[in-house]
């Protein structure tokens, strides 16, 4: 079946990235059938449906993002820092990291504008199960932050690791998401202030205190007002 072949499928996604990135995240789905020269149930039968033709380009632009930025968060240099550079050594390579990773973000984000507001905005606002699988993949990637964080003993405990990695990701996105409306604020300034919330917290000693143990302790009476000693 023509629905099935994936050379078919890829030139389709194609066509819908050049009419996303032409005319904006607004697109309709008859100008993304006839920049494919076919119709718009044509269109939908490769796909399914609208739901299809939307998670098919979801799955090859968020994985994308995914693959770019997993070298930067996997640099060997944290590694090399773990098992014995000294402090200093260490913080700069995690800013240096952090830095990259959030620095191809934006710039993949920023370069592929409209296909990303028709990702976020549109598809998910249009769609219940576009939204969750977009949820999914980048939770997805808060996971494998998490992970690494854990790997390299930068976290060692593994449950902190993971709430710190999803409120990475979810930090940097929404942040991005926040810089894409105001492009007069200068990139640097958006990276350097991302990196130095993950700094801070990861940095030993940055970890919020413990709150003391609830005690059953009841406060002393007072004697009633008038009462006799």
């Amino acid at each position: 079946m023509s629905g099935r072949d994936p050379d078919r499928r890829r030139a389709l996604l194609d066509a819908a990235d050049r009419v996303i990135m032409k005319e904006g995240p607004e697109v309709s789905m008859a100008a993304i059938a006839a920049e494919a020269g076919i119709t718009k149930p044509i269109l939908y039968r490769h796909f399914g449906d609208k739901h299809g033709l939307y998670q098919a380009l979801a799955d090859r632009h968020v994985r994308t993002v995914i693959a770019q930025l997993r070298p930067r968060l996997a640099a060997p240099g944290a590694r090399d820092g773990a098992r014995g550079g000294g402090a200093a050594e260490s913080g700069a390579d995690l800013r240096g990291r952090a830095g990259a990773a959030i620095g191809v973000y934006l710039d993949l984000v920023s370069a592929n504008l409209n296909l990303y507001r028709f990702l976020f905005h549109r598809a998910g606002a249009e769609d219940s199960r576009v939204r969750s699988h977009m949820t999914a993949l980048v939770r997805g990637l808060g996971e494998e932050l998490g992970a690494v964080l854990t790997a390299e003993r930068t976290v060692p405990d593994p449950t902190r690791a993971q709430v710190l990695g999803h409120a990475f990701v979810g930090m940097v996105q929404t942040t991005g998401d926040w810089w894409l409306d105001h492009p007069e604020v200068d990139r640097v300034q958006v990276v350097e202030g991302l990196v130095d919330v993950i700094v801070a917290a990861l940095t030993p000693g940055a970890a919020r205190h413990p709150p003391p143990p609830v005690t059953a302790e009841r406060p002393a009476r007072r004697p009633p007002a008038g009462g006799h000693g």
